[in-house]
């Protein structure tokens, strides 16, 4: 099977946060982005609380007003910090290039095209793109809408309600060979919480038993690590579509590198046809 990237990965905004010290974690940002390549796609969540940690520290407390505004700005905040983040770590011979991506980018062919073929220029000129869903011009309203609407006119729609359906469309647009989602968790557990249950496989003979067994593995899922998450039954459905186009998709610590995930060597939820 050919593929046109090699990896897509996407980074939960709490697996971003050093919890005990309240800040991002520089030093998981610096081991990612030290392992980013060309034809490697960077999905990152965590502008909006990124944004809002840097706020509190400049001004002492937080943003008040509608919960929407307060989003809006602490991503436009946010955003900047990421990119510097990820820009100061990564291999100077490198380049980084930011892509803000909305639904819309999913559901017309022209622009899911367009951002197609802009994702593969990066592998062919030396650069790597990280990709986040453009929070600060994107109101609740205003996608729920536009949502509703393409909804009348064709049925499958894709929402982007999370970074988790962002990767896994993009890991689809582009065909890779693997997905790798990085969480504050282990993987997918059987009992909620609880690492010892980790089920470390999810495959089967051919795609149709795969498809099944990932649904069942849905139902051991339940909560999420922060509000207006989806969680891990969310993560198991979007990834579906990426594994019936032949991408091997893996779920996982952000704790564990990119190359141990990939050679099997740490832990981790592994799907795909066996």
């Amino acid at each position: 099977m050919t593929f046109d990237v090699e990896l897509v990965g996407k980074i939960g905004s709490m697996a971003l946060i050093d919890k005990e010290s309240n800040i991002l974690d520089y030093t998981l940002i610096a081991r990612i982005s030290s392992e980013l390549r060309p034809g490697y796609v960077w999905i990152t969540s965590g502008a909006t609380e990124t944004g809002r940690l840097d706020y509190i520290k400049r001004n002492g407390k937080e943003l008040k007003g509608s919960s929407e505004d307060i989003k809006t700005d602490y991503a436009a905040q946010g955003q900047a910090i990421l990119m510097s983040t990820y820009r100061q770590y990564m291999d100077s011979k490198y380049s980084l290039r930011q892509v803000l991506v909305e639904h819309q980018h999913f559901n017309d062919e022209q622009k899911k095209e367009h951002l197609r073929q802009m994702l593969l220029r990066c592998k062919e000129q030396n650069a790597i793109p990280i990709v986040n869903y453009n929070d600060a011009v994107s109101t609740e309203e205003s996608r729920r809408l536009e949502i509703e609407t393409l909804q009348h006119k064709k049925r499958k729609v894709v929402e982007c309600v999370d970074n988790d359906e962002t990767a896994a469309q993009i890991a689809c647009l582009l065909k890779a060979r693997h997905l790798i989602i990085l969480t504050s968790t282990e993987g997918i557990y059987r009992e909620n919480g609880n690492p010892d249950t980790l089920i470390e496989e999810i495959s089967g003979k051919d795609i149709y038993e795969v498809l099944g067994n990932i649904t069942e593995c849905e139902n051991y899922c339940s909560g999420a690590s922060r509000a207006g998450a989806n969680g891990a039954k969310a993560k198991l459905e979007y990834i579906k579509d990426a594994v019936v186009n032949g991408t091997s998709v893996i779920i996982a610590s952000a704790r564990h590198s990119i190359k141990d995930l990939l050679s099997g060597k740490a832990k981790a939820t592994r799907i795909g046809v066996r």
